[in-house]
């Protein structure tokens, strides 16, 4: 059914910058929000931004001022600007959708399966 494919990730100097993209299956998958988190190992899964259909972009205070999420919503997919990016922005950055799948009524969250994003110092 529903395939959300994270892609931009990889190795770059501490205050360079890098552009994920999240790519979501199907005219039938209805989104409502989407967003990006992120785990470091050892750490739990964060929230770092999220998105409405109309707008309303939420951040982490970590991020704030550095990263910029949007979304094109006529193609399903989600970007993250990553710029001055920091070594502690290490980690698999993973997107997800919270949206309902024809004929499902329900709203549901949606994963993808990660990328890696590696800032060196």
């Amino acid at each position: 059914q529903v395939q959300l494919v994270e892609s931009g990730g990889g190795l770059v100097q501490a205050g360079g910058s890098l552009r994920l993209s999240c790519t979501t299956s199907g005219s039938t998958f209805s989104i409502n929000a989407m967003g990006w988190y992120r785990q470091a190992p050892g750490n739990q899964r964060e929230l770092v931004a999220t998105i409405r259909s109309g707008g309303s972009p939420n951040y982490a205070d970590s991020v704030k001022g550095r990263f910029t999420i949007s979304r094109d919503n006529a193609k399903n997919t989600a970007y993250l600007q990553m710029n001055s990016l920091k070594p502690e922005d290490t980690a698999v950055y993973y997107c997800t959708a919270n949206g309902r799948v024809w004929p499902q009524a329900l709203l549901r969250d949606y994963w993808g399966q990660g990328t890696q994003v590696t800032v060196s110092s």
